[in-house]
């Protein structure tokens, strides 16, 4: 049975046990019997019963069965197949898994390893036979219980929040862990460069070029690993479009928060947030078939060398791109200013222009930096856009005129194709996601501090 069927089942389990415990409960308290728990909380405890424990074991086996696959297959090859060398055998691993799902192998088997791959195919789907056996044997033994259990003395409530408590704390848990996953894999694949390139010379060095040569002879690696070209890049292009985003977003929402009528907000914010739902690729042609060559034009107009792939290109439209996010999160901001406030303001003879200066934007400050360091973030770690307007050339220069790069680029660029994870090529790729995330990093912390001084102030 296909995962899918066998997630239909159990919800199709739990949603019978909601019905009929929530039903007998409803039938109890119509004859007049005083339940301890709404019928709703009955309902919800038969529910949670088959969903948590059913999802739960389908999760536990879907990880356990790949592990103890992989064990059996070990042991099914031969000894001579298990001689190989280490990134051999892992590919014909790789194979066999990939063959006996029904996927294309790279390589062809021996009658040795196709034998051992015919038994791997046989465990799997036995295992897979019996996971839909033992789920849904338990589950439907998790619905008798709980139908079992619709009784008016039975604490069904207390039982729901505590089941849902401890979900949340799961949730809450998993996100944490993974981020200190995704730390950790970044810091031990960054000190792994860093072994072979000086941490001085990766924060400080003025030239990137991280092809690195093969033979001694070889011409065009240099293997330069200077991050200040696109240190200097990402700021330059996050610069312009910040300059773009943040006052047209800004007096957008002082617009639609303080002038327009609910008719005229209730129209253009929903059309400005389009904006956000854009994909940036459709961002990267407009940059690229439009905006650069209309630079690129009225700049010869002007006397001006304009490249056909600019930092200023790209950067105008990853502002255009950055708008919504400031505008809709300073609205919604400043309309969460009290309105006590404006009143006291014209009461003392204000007027509304000098309102809005001196009342309501210093109270929203606060979530105003929060939405302008939001769209910072999102220029900085912006690609395709990047990509598509201003090129992949790691130029150190302020000149918006000029084609330069980014982190984020680079890091595309370095990870595209296969590579060997003992380069200093491709293991650069995880430093520069370090950096990148030391950077936002810092934007996040500094939001936090102007929010906690001037909510001291006007709270």
């Amino acid at each position: 049975m296909s995962l899918s069927l066998i997630l239909t089942a159990i919800l199709f389990l739990g949603l019978t046990g909601y019905v009929v415990n929530r039903q007998r409960v409803v039938g109890l308290a119509a004859g007049g019997t005083v339940t301890h728990s709404r019928p709703g909380y009955h309902g919800a405890y038969a529910l949670l019963s088959v969903l948590v424990v059913g999802l739960g074991i389908t999760v536990l086996w879907l990880v356990l069965e790949p592990l103890a696959g992989r064990w059996l297959l070990d042991g099914w090859l031969s000894a001579q197949d298990r001689a190989l060398p280490a990134d051999q055998y892992s590919l014909l691993v790789s194979d066999s898994v990939n063959k006996a799902g029904g996927q294309v192998a790279s390589q062809t088997f021996t009658p040795e390893q196709q034998a051992a791959l015919e038994r791997y195919a046989a465990f799997r789907q036995t295992a897979r036979w019996a996971m839909t056996a033992v789920v849904l044997a338990i589950s439907a033994f998790m619905l008798w219980r709980a139908l079992g259990r619709a009784r008016a003395d039975f604490r069904a409530r207390t039982r729901v929040e505590r089941t849902i408590k401890v979900l949340m704390i799961v949730c809450s848990t998993i996100a944490v862990v993974t981020t200190f996953g995704i730390v950790l894999s970044l810091i031990f694949e960054s000190l792994r460069f860093f072994e072979k390139v000086p941490l001085f010379d990766f924060l400080f060095g003025l030239d990137w070029s991280p092809q690195t040569a093969i033979r001694a002879d070889q011409v065009g690696s240099s293997g330069s690993f200077g991050a200040i070209p696109l240190i200097a890049g990402t700021l330059l292009i996050s610069g312009i479009a910040l300059l773009v985003a943040v006052p047209v977003g800004l007096f957008a929402a002082i617009y639609m928060s303080e002038y327009a009528s609910p008719r005229v907000r209730g129209l253009a914010k929903p059309a400005l947030e389009v904006l956000a739902g854009i994909p940036t690729v459709v961002y990267g042609f407009f940059a690229a078939l439009t905006v650069a060559p209309f630079l690129k034009d009225a700049g010869g107009l002007l006397g001006l060398d304009v490249a056909s792939e600019s930092a200023l290109a790209a950067g105008l439209v990853m502002g255009i791109m950055i708008i919504p996010f400031i505008s809709s999160l300073s609205d919604d901001v400043m309309n969460a200013v009290p309105q006590t406030l404006r009143d006291g303001a014209y009461a003392l003879g204000a007027t509304r222009s000098e309102t809005i200066r001196q009342v309501v934007l210093p109270a929203a400050l606060p979530g105003i930096v929060g939405a302008v360091l939001l769209g910072a973030s999102r220029a900085i770690g912006e690609t395709m856009i990047v990509v598509m307007a201003a090129g992949l050339a790691a130029n150190l220069t302020i000149n918006p005129l000029e084609a330069v790069t980014t982190v984020t680029v680079q890091i595309k660029t370095i990870l595209v194709g296969d590579q060997e994870f003992d380069s200093a090529k491709t293991l650069s790729a995880f430093a520069l996601g370090l950096l990148l995330f030391a950077v936002t990093l810092a934007l996040n912390f500094v939001a936090l501090r102007i929010v906690r001084k001037y909510r001291e102030k006007y709270d």
